[in-house]
């Protein structure tokens, strides 16, 4: 019993004084009024009875909830905590940190308002009926830290129901980031993302969404390997989003190992949590680009993969150059189907938020630089731009000129 007296005491200790956990005391957001009310003339146009002729009108006119109401401008930010960072599942309410933050970063970096729900289920069927009953009051939605497999049906079927865009952050956030950095990766090594033969170790929700943009950018061959090697036809243990994958990929018809596909590859993405050793590195050709992405713990650390002949690094983490982060595209992403009203997101919004992103670093360009600098004041309204664009050459907007 003294034992467990001695670790309160050290923990309440330790959640008194350590700089994180004062920082989420009390949580991190707070909802705002965007108007004041003084008087009784002000109560009555804010509220009673004022309020009621524009709850009439909105039901007379639907179209209207988007201009006279929040509608526009705020988002849905939906978890069930089952696969949070790099922790796995903690469930809902461990994962309300993270939605939080996440709402701070839209807000701070999109200027978009965001509600974070945390849902106590991981059934599919209650997760998708939870968030169709609510999503009336916004005009997307952002699925965060929910587990493979079970995200891609229910992004699928929400955005089969509704008619604004459902993202899964994990997902396509992480693959547009990925993305705009090998495009500047190839440009530091002298190559065009179609002479690029690609190995990817992680076959989740994010390695999935990956391959597919990558594919999509026109790189030249992308192999996808999850712990039992690559992700091939012949393989008959194949899930049927990994099947798809299959289809879509290894146009070299590789079999076997991870370690068998990556001689010779010129790009390695890792986002499996594993380990990646420096003589797997050196089998790798010339001016090799590393995407170290697992968190906190790198498959490879960026001085082996270095030391190991890589010409470029990245990481998912600050302390070192080149961090894929998510925060370089989700505000834009968002920011720019709001402005125009758009029903979903389309490979060809996710390619321009890349194509933007990358063009950000201009003359700087880098090994150590190939993605811009989350702060850069340019980032959000540059993506918003190129995104908003697409969504019209796409034609997935809610109201066409």
């Amino acid at each position: 019993m003294a034992g467990a007296s001695d670790d309160v005491t050290s923990s309440d200790t330790r959640f008194d004084t350590d700089p994180v956990f004062i920082t989420h005391l009390g949580g991190k957001i707070e909802v705002n009024a965007t108007i004041d009310v003084f008087d009784n003339e002000g109560l009555a146009v804010a509220y009673t009875p004022g309020v009621g002729r524009v709850s009439q009108a909105i039901a007379d006119h639907p179209e209207l909830g988007w201009t006279h109401t929040w509608k526009s401008n705020a988002i849905l930010i939906v978890t069930d905590g089952s696969a949070v960072l790099g922790l796995g599942d903690i469930g809902p309410v461990a994962a309300l940190p993270v939605m939080e933050g996440k709402a701070l970063l839209f807000k701070d970096f999109g200027a978009i308002n965001c509600v974070p729900i945390c849902l106590d289920t991981q059934d599919v069927d209650e997760i998708v009926e939870t968030v169709v009953r609510i999503a009336p009051a916004y005009g997307a939605i952002n699925l965060e830290d929910i587990s493979a497999p079970r995200c891609f049906e229910i992004e699928r079927r929400l955005q089969e129901r509704l008619d604004i865009p459902v993202f899964h952050d994990d997902q396509h956030g992480t693959a547009v980031v990925v993305t705009a950095a090998l495009e500047n990766a190839a440009k530091v090594t002298k190559r065009s993302m179609s002479q690029l033969r690609v190995v990817m170790l992680g076959a989740g929700a994010a390695g999935v969404a990956i391959a597919k943009m990558l594919v999509e950018a026109g790189v030249g061959d992308i192999a996808v390997c999850d712990r039992q090697g690559v992700l091939s036809l012949d393989r008959s243990d194949l899930s049927d989003v990994k099947r798809g994958v299959a289809e879509s990929t290894n146009k070299a018809g590789l079999m076997g190992s991870f370690e068998d596909a990556i001689a010779g590859a010129d790009v390695f993405i890792g986002v499996s949590g594993g380990t990646v050793g420096f003589d797997v590195i050196r089998t790798m050709a010339r001016k090799s680009i590393v995407f170290s992405l697992a968190n906190p713990d790198p498959e490879v650390h960026p001085e082996v993969a270095l030391e190991a002949g890589a010409a470029v690094v990245a990481t998912g983490r600050s302390d070192f150059p080149n961090q894929i982060n998510n925060v370089l595209a989700f505000p834009g992403i968002f920011r720019g189907a709001l402005d125009v009203g758009a029903t979903r997101i389309t490979e060809g919004m996710k390619l321009a938020a890349a194509d933007a992103i990358a063009s950000l670093v201009g003359d700087y360009l880098d090994a150590d630089y190939i993605v811009p600098d989350p702060f850069d004041p340019r980032l959000a309204q540059t993506v918003a731009a190129a995104v908003s664009s697409a969504a019209i050459r796409d034609g997935v907007i809610r109201n066409p000129a």
